[in-house]
This record gives structure tokens, C-alpha cells and sequence, in this order.
């Protein structure tokens, strides 16, 4: 196959996805029914009746969990398999200081963490 033959048959590829996805959705929306009512409008919540406003106000709290969620998970993700490689041959003081400013970064986001008192249970 030639270099042009591998772009042709990727394209050739995505034009079908493409194609197949469309039909899809036009057959859906010929064959089901489109009646609009009151009932279908109303936000679902778990089978209940919604009732009051639809807004709530979120305190920034949680975000700042999901933030430290995000630094562990990502220096769980680098750590481990750098910890696997640092003493093959080749890789000595070179990863060690790669790890060293990846693990700097994220000591500026745990120390900002800690700043906003996001690391006492309260």
C-alpha cells in the first residue's frame, strides 16, 4: 500500500464512521414519537417531584478535594513507573532531577492546598 493509500483508507475509515452515524440518527428520528409534553419537560431527579428552584449554590471546599485528588492521582501515575526505571543504565541523574521538578510542581499545588485549608478536617 502506498503513503497515499494509507491517508486514502483512514479517510475512507472516518466517512464511514460518519456515514454510519448519521443514518443512525435519522432512522431514530423518523421512527420515534415526538410528542411534547409537560411531564417530558420536568427535570427527572431519582423519580421524585422536583420542587423549589433549580439552583444551588456549591461551596469551593469540594473543588479544592478534587484538586488534591488530581495532584496525588497524577504523582501516583508518573511515580511509580519512573520508580521501576530510575536504576536501569542511562537513566541516573537525569530522571532523578526530571522527577525532582515534576515533583516540585506538585508541592506548589499541596502547599496552596494547605494555604486555603483545604488539608484540615473540619
Amino acid at each position: 500500500m502506498t503513503y497515499a493509500g494509507q491517508y486514502l483508507a483512514v479517510g475512507a475509515a472516518v466517512v464511514a464512521a460518519v456515514l454510519f452515524g448519521a443514518a443512525g440518527l435519522s432512522v431514530n428520528a423518523m421512527l420515534r414519537p415526538s410528542v411534547r409534553t409537560r411531564a417530558k419537560a420536568t427535570t427527572y431527579e431519582c423519580g421524585m417531584q422536583p420542587y423549589g428552584v433549580g439552583w444551588s449554590q456549591g461551596r469551593v471546599r469540594y473543588y479544592l478535594y478534587a484538586f488534591l485528588y488530581v495532584i496525588f492521582a497524577i504523582d501516583a501515575v508518573y511515580l511509580f513507573p519512573w520508580a521501576l526505571i530510575v536504576d536501569l543504565p542511562g537513566f541516573g541523574v537525569a530522571a532523578a532531577v526530571e522527577m525532582g521538578i515534576f515533583l516540585s510542581f506538585l508541592a506548589v499545588g499541596l502547599a496552596y492546598a494547605w494555604r486555603e485549608g483545604a488539608l484540615r478536617w473540619i
